[in-house]
């Protein structure tokens, strides 16, 4: 299959792998390989990974035919808050990836929930059996989990009408002075370093409200409200109020005074309608222990 696709302004003067990595579904390695390949053309002319484009210019790739991966069911221990025959609620942990991406299969939570449940909606495919939402690899807390379509795309609604509430509780670098906040901005790819999201002016409305809990020396936790619910939303919105998540090495400071394994984020509070019984149910996971021992030392200090 070929894809053919015109460079328009706002991603002129990026590379090659870049460009090809916003506009189609395939990972970067993926990407770089086509290209080792001769797979990728640049006005005509066969070109390398690190090749850059202008506005203007028509870049095609020819990809070959992907096969599907084949997402094995694991018996990885897994915290099930709630379950029925159309929903699932889960505490994720700490450090577990939500389902498949960047050649990785293994050791997500589609890998458990496989394991664990008898059913998963199929509306994202192999790759994504069940889920609804995301949360980051490193984020803890609750998410939902649709068992079959009909449930899932209730659920899918209620997040795109922004009717599904969803709370975190975060500790975030300094003492915020005001006692609540709100957020809006557009959130888009950051043009310094396409890995990362940003506060930009061509990006996807993005909207948190936040208040104070408690304030310590230094820091300050923070309960942040998602009123939509853009890639890294509330890490970059923490940034933009330069107060950035601790312990978030993509968004916030790179020396960190505590040996955490990523930020002090956890999606708290979930409420939904239930897709059945068109009820408001609601569903709260406490902090994970290594988060209250960054508070318990705090409250030493």
């Amino acid at each position: 299959m070929k894809k053919t696709i015109n460079v328009t302004e706002n991603f002129n003067g990026i590379r090659i792998d870049t460009f090809l990595k916003e506009n189609t579904d395939l990972t970067r390695s993926h990407l770089k390989k086509l290209c080792d390949e001769g797979c990728v053309y640049l006005c005509g002319k066969q070109v390398k990974a690190n090749k850059c484009v202008k506005t203007g210019e028509v870049v095609e790739v020819e990809i070959p035919e992907i096969k599907p991966l084949n997402i094995e069911a694991e018996n990885i221990p897994l915290k099930i808050v709630y379950q029925d025959e159309d929903i699932a609620v889960i505490d994720k942990p700490q450090g577990m990836t939500v389902h498949a991406g960047n050649g990785n299969t293994e050791s997500t939570l589609v890998n458990a929930l496989l394991y664990h449940l008898d059913n998963l909606s199929g509306i994202n495919g192999v790759i994504r059996p069940g889920i609804v939402h995301r949360i980051d690899k490193n984020t803890s807390g609750l998410l939902v989990v649709a068992k079959n379509d009909k449930a899932h795309l209730f659920l899918a609604k209620q997040l795109e009408d922004k009717t599904c509430n969803r709370t975190y509780i975060a500790l975030v670098e300094g003492v915020i002075k005001e006692e609540d906040g709100h957020i809006e901005t557009f959130i888009g790819r950051s043009e310094k370093d396409r890995k990362k999201m940003a506060v930009v002016k061509q990006g996807k409305l993005a909207i948190t409200d936040y208040k104070v809990l408690t304030r310590y020396e230094n820091y300050t936790l923070c309960e942040f409200k998602l009123k939509t619910g853009r890639t890294h939303q509330i890490r970059v919105h923490a940034k933009y109020i330069s107060h950035p998540i601790v312990g978030d090495k993509e968004y916030g400071y790179k020396t960190q005074k505590f040996k955490l394994e990523g930020q002090l984020l956890h999606a708290h509070k979930l409420e939904f309608i239930h897709p059945k019984t068109k009820e408001l149910v609601s569903f709260t996971s406490e902090l994970p222990k290594h988060f209250e021992n960054v508070l318990k030392k705090l409250k030493e200090i």
